[in-house]
């Protein structure tokens, strides 16, 4: 047995298992899908499910686990990549977030939904705040702001895109919302009140 063949049918009996919860939470609350439910959307049998899985929480949690994984390498590859980071030379081509939101649209339409459990937005949000506060000294390496206020406000500011762009069907393309991020971080920032 071949076992790089192995893991590829594995990687496609879990994507199927992932596709067939999150299609399915368009129909049905979370608490109303069954095991069967999710192995008949998926065609793969029981028994597959129960050896990966031992109920549906854990398909979720690894579902959620997986996706903020990459939102998170996500978020970090426009810095990650370079040895000197600066927010003015930053290009909307390094920054991948928008990719990574549009390659995982049908996580993001149900959390931005509140599918998954009560307040998971608010989760969301908490993650990109801390990868923004982890990351404060390297992205904005001269700034005199408090970083956690810093990093709320721009963990805000980027969970509202997506929740914007979630909310319209993405009618964007995710080369456009990086532009306009960026078009937005080098705007005038001076309010009037």
């Amino acid at each position: 047995m071949n076992p790089p063949k192995t893991d590829r049918r594995i990687k496609k009996t879990k994507a199927s298992f992932t596709n067939a919860l999150l299609t399915l939470l368009d129909e049905k609350d979370f608490k109303k899908i069954t095991v069967t439910d999710i192995v008949t959307r998926a065609d793969v049998n029981r028994g597959t499910f129960y050896k990966h899985y031992q109920e549906k929480e854990d398909l979720l949690n690894e579902i959620i686990s997986d996706v903020l994984q990459n939102l998170e390498i996500a978020y970090q590859d426009p810095y990650t990549k370079k040895e000197h980071f600066s927010v003015e030379t930053l290009t909307p081509s390094m920054v991948k977030i928008f990719d990574h939101v549009y390659a995982h649209q049908l996580f993001y339409k149900q959390a931005i939904q509140d599918k998954f459990q009560p307040g998971f937005q608010n989760q969301l949000c908490d993650v990109i705040r801390r990868i923004a506060l982890r990351d404060f000294s390297v992205v904005l390496q001269k700034s005199p702001a408090n970083p956690e206020l810093h990093a709320s406000y721009q963990a805000h500011a980027i969970f509202g895109l997506i929740v914007y762009w979630v909310q319209h069907d993405f009618a964007y393309p995710p080369a456009y919302m990086s532009e306009q991020l960026l078009q937005i971080i080098h705007a005038d920032t001076s309010f009037t009140f």
